[in-house]
């Protein structure tokens, strides 16, 4: 059980209140090169390099080891940054993870915008998935220099509708956490083998696709 389901009532009620996160300062992840990753998010998705890093030593960690950490900034302020090793070589992927997995997504405002984009990426060479239709959005897929896997969406629900689909999230996410508790179970006795499916399949028409 996570710890945070752990905590009595009167512990719970002793702490302060949850400091308000007013948006997302910076996503990091490992640059095989920096100017090739420069090229990439500055030239063609249009993101200015803004910050500069350079260290011997982490400083969070105090280990030894030489890097540059370098910063390209969002139109709300926010920043995705690298960290160039010196050494050539880029994050590998996660061995028991499929690459669509862990992905970077990116809000443009419109789909007309969407569309431009993918045309831009696709005249420097990049390979696109997509214009992808998610219902509440559409998006493109593309990999960057480093193997990260990007997404730009576009909005296509309103405020409202996202906020009647806020208002169901919790219970159903309870329920696929029952769900889970009882496939445990089943599972350390040996009596299932697959992974656990969701109790709710919103999107039918893509297994209809695959026949």
């Amino acid at each position: 059980m996570p710890v945070a389901l752990q905590l009595s009532r009167a512990l719970l009620a002793s702490l302060p209140a949850a400091t308000p996160v007013q948006q997302l300062h910076h996503y990091a992840y490992r640059a095989k090169d920096a100017e090739e990753t420069r090229h990439f998010y500055e030239d063609i998705l249009g993101l200015p390099l803004y910050h500069i890093i350079q260290s011997d030593v982490v400083p969070s960690t105090g280990e030894y080891c030489p890097y540059t950490h370098f910063f390209f900034r969002l139109q709300d302020g926010s920043f995705i940054a690298f960290f160039d090793l010196g050494d050539d070589q880029a994050a590998l992927p996660s061995p028991n993870t499929p690459l669509w997995v862990n992905h970077i997504s990116f809000r443009v405002n419109t789909v007309a915008d969407l569309e431009a984009m993918k045309a831009r990426l696709q005249a420097h060479g990049v390979e696109v998935l997509g214009i992808t239709d998610h219902h509440i959005f559409k998006s493109i897929y593309f990999f960057d220099p480093n193997g990260v896997r990007m997404e730009f969406t576009a909005q296509l629900a309103s405020e409202f509708q996202m906020l009647q689909e806020s208002k169901t999230a919790h219970t159903r996410l309870a329920e696929w956490t029952a769900r889970k508790q009882q496939w445990r179970t089943e599972k350390a006795a040996g009596t299932v083998a697959e992974s656990l499916k969701p109790q709710r399949n919103d999107r039918p028409e893509l297994l209809g696709a695959q026949g």
